[in-house]
């Protein structure tokens, strides 16, 4: 139950419900189309609601049938997860974007119509990484939990979430250290992972990744070249085949390894810990 569970079941909630609503605008299940129950309503000034708004309340009620179900048990865990799980599904309403049309007299737009749309799954994301960061922890009574009485045990948890917001991340335990081998948590670490340095049309993060997974918790770089074969110099013929020929090249890959154990070890190395330590 660490600060990275609470964001997978976050992240994959809001996912579910995403694409069940963006569905359901595609016109894929019959029993749901746009949500048109504030059409016609002033919205503000110079606006009124209209058109074709994605149906949430939808991928909002049918995502908790899929996703809650999973629950099965009714101990603080549970109820983390299916806090957690609600969180997700409010970051996709809370990052709707309102979509207008204009309308006027040779363009003048004197009034718009809007509706509300789904914001991109990246921005909802970067949401949800926020509230990963600000995510807080509960501190449960033990002794309360352990008493052995189950009212006791349902009244310790319900005055914790008590104070816990509806749209805020929570978890129990503090996390691991994500860099090295832990067999019994079944966590790899990072000794051995493939990263990327170099490629066309690489993300912010992927950038960073050789540094996040391999520098910050204490290994280097290491570059592998590879004989890679791949078909090349194909041309069709009429009629109607492909014929190419087998290309081999060499393709660098990188990956983190173990420093030099001979070496001394450079004190500017920082472990990384994706948790935060309390």
């Amino acid at each position: 139950a660490t600060r990275e569970t609470s964001f997978v079941h976050a992240i994959s909630s809001a996912g579910v419900m995403y694409t069940l609503t963006r569905n359901c605008s595609m016109g894929d299940f019959e029993n749901c189309g746009c949500d048109d129950s504030r059409n016609g309503r002033v919205g503000g000034r110079g606006w009124v609601w209209g058109g074709c708004s994605d149906n949430v309340e939808f991928g909002e009620r049918i995502s908790k049938l899929f996703v809650d179900a999973l629950e099965t048990g009714h101990d603080t865990r549970a109820l983390i997860n299916l806090h957690n799980n609600e969180v997700g599904r409010l970051a996709v309403k809370a990052t709707m974007k309102r979509t207008c049309k204009c309308h006027g007299v040779s363009g003048s737009c004197s009034i718009q119509t809007c509706w509300l749309q789904l914001a991109d799954f990246r921005e909802i994301g970067n949401y949800l990484k926020i509230k990963y960061n600000q995510a807080q922890k509960l501190e449960m009574d033990k002794r309360r939990m352990r008493a052995g009485n189950s009212a006791d045990s349902r009244g310790a948890t319900a005055e914790t979430f008590h104070h816990v917001h509806a749209t805020e991340l929570v978890f129990l335990e503090d996390s691991p250290d994500y860099c090295t081998r832990n067999a019994s948590l079944g966590h790899h670490g990072t000794e051995g992972r493939e990263c990327l340095q170099t490629g066309k049309n690489l993300s912010h993060w992927e950038k960073r990744s050789c540094r996040r997974l391999c520098t910050e918790c204490g290994l280097r770089v290491e570059e592998r070249r590879t004989e890679v074969v791949a078909s090349c110099n194909c041309k069709f013929h009429w009629c109607c085949t492909v014929r190419c020929e087998q290309c081999r090249q060499l393709v660098a890959k990188y990956f983190c390894a173990r420093r030099d154990t001979t070496a001394a070890a450079p004190t500017h190395v920082r472990r990384r810990n994706k948790g935060h330590k309390r």
